[in-house]
């Protein structure tokens, strides 16, 4: 994706990936927070691991209560943030595509990788790859993405003037 930095493209549009923030992001080692509805109707949101492949985020996981909510319902947010200041913010919407692996998910072992460093995700990896071992692959292909960085984007799609003067 081509990297760009327009502050006039609407929260919502996808080339946001291509944002200097939105990059920064999808290549820390911050969480990603998953929101999802779960099986009773109640939202949930559980901090994962995440993979960015450059179309999708890929979160993985050894199956619960999470897979069988998403299974129902796919539809999914994610959030992956930096406690800078300003705060540094990306939202993705899209529906969860699940698929179950025999073994590792390989973006789960990148992400370990990514987040661990080279030898102690590999160490993380071994330490769950078992004969028998099955993950699920939830992938994410953003059909809305928003980012704040309180810069030049702001919540609300505020100007910088309008937004300092918020509770004056």
């Amino acid at each position: 994706m081509t990297r760009l930095d327009d502050a006039t493209l609407p929260q919502g549009d996808v080339r946001l990936l291509g944002t200097d923030v939105a990059q920064r992001l999808l290549r820390s080692t911050e969480l990603a927070r998953v929101a999802y509805v779960a099986k009773d109707g109640t939202p949930r949101v559980f901090p994962m691991l995440f993979h960015w492949t450059g179309s999708e985020v890929v979160l993985s996981t050894f199956g619960g209560l999470k897979v069988n909510a998403l299974r129902a319902r796919p539809d999914i947010a994610i959030t992956i943030d930096a406690a800078t200041t300003p705060p540094s913010v990306l939202l993705i919407r899209g529906k969860a595509e699940l698929t179950d692996v025999k073994g590792i998910v390989e973006e789960y072992a990148a992400a370990q990788r990514r987040y661990a460093g080279e030898e102690q995700g590999a160490a993380n990896v071994a330490a769950v790859d078992r004969p028998g071992t099955t993950m699920v692959r939830i992938a994410v292909r953003p059909t809305w993405v928003g980012v704040l960085d309180f810069i030049t984007r702001f919540p609300g799609g505020t100007t910088p003037d309008e937004f300092a003067r918020r509770g004056q």
